[in-house]
């Protein structure tokens, strides 16, 4: 009977030893560096990405907009935005766009012309500021109304940034970005030889200079804002925008914003991948 007792335990003491290993086995683990990666993980240099399919969302932070009159329409990719004469987008904020030295700004716009003479300018988008400036805004492009001039074949507009104006006017305008077909616009900024670059459908416009001469040749976004796509930024505020700034009256897809500045190249693949 001793013996038995003793075999009893021993089995049960090794089948206790057995159960343990196999609980305390490690589960099988991929080798380091194989798993799916984010094609822009946190932190990485897409800040914000709305691509406006049926929604308005900003799909980096999942950073939800306001619309005011818009509806969505075929896009160059998918489905795009098409705002009326008061249609528009705001959010929030950008992001941590704010923290960047270097950047890109990247949309595709679809608009028939300019408004008409003393309707106001055309503005794409605005980076709305807390700053005590008149602009209310760190950066916005704007495109001039019919009586300044600009047409559909050739387009007068401005690129605002930190109180630093590039004027693509008289001479200098953009040849059918107006007429009512998709174009892709990009501006690049370098932080580093404080250069801008702007490009339309991948080709770089070199008619006027990209010297950045403010802030020390590095904009500084610390108290920028909301972002309004389609309009000025006194949206983000809840101000009224100034008499003078119209709002975008056309198509807008894809819109980027970037906390480095992309290459020609890079530039070249948004173009042809329709992104």
């Amino acid at each position: 009977m001793f013996n038995d007792k003793i075999i009893t335990r021993s089995i049960l003491l090794a089948s206790v030893i057995a159960l343990a290993a196999i609980g305390c086995q490690k589960e099988k683990r991929p080798v380091l560096g194989d798993y799916p990666k984010d094609t822009n993980p946190p932190g990485g240099p897409l800040k914000f990405y709305a691509a406006y399919e049926n929604t308005n969302v900003d799909s980096i932070r999942a950073n939800f907009g306001t619309d005011n009159n818009i509806t969505y329409v075929p896009g160059i990719s998918g489905q795009a935005f098409q705002g009326g004469a008061d249609g528009y987008i705001v959010y929030p904020s950008a992001n941590d766009f704010k923290k960047s030295s270097s950047f890109t700004v990247s949309f595709w716009m679809k608009k028939n012309g300019p408004n008409p003479a003393g309707a106001g300018t055309s503005f794409a988008f605005g980076l709305a500021t807390s700053k005590d400036i008149w602009t209310k805004m760190d950066m916005f492009l704007e495109f001039e109304d019919a009586g300044n001039p600009s047409t559909a074949d050739l387009a007068a507009a401005k690129f605002y940034l930190r109180d630093q104006w590039y004027e693509y006017v008289q001479a200098n305008r953009l040849p059918n970005v107006l007429n009512n077909q998709w174009h892709h616009l990009v501006f690049s900024f370098d932080g580093t030889t404080s250069m801008l670059k702007f490009y339309i459908d991948a080709v770089e416009f070199t008619a006027v200079p990209g010297k950045f001469n403010n802030d020390g040749g590095t904009p500084d976004f610390s108290q920028s804002g909301g972002i309004v796509v389609g309009g000025a930024g006194h949206y983000a505020l809840g101000k009224t925008p100034d008499d003078w700034m119209g709002n975008f009256k056309g198509d807008i897809d894809q819109f980027r914003l970037y906390g480095e500045a992309l290459s020609a190249s890079q530039v070249t693949e948004l173009f042809n991948s329709k992104k």
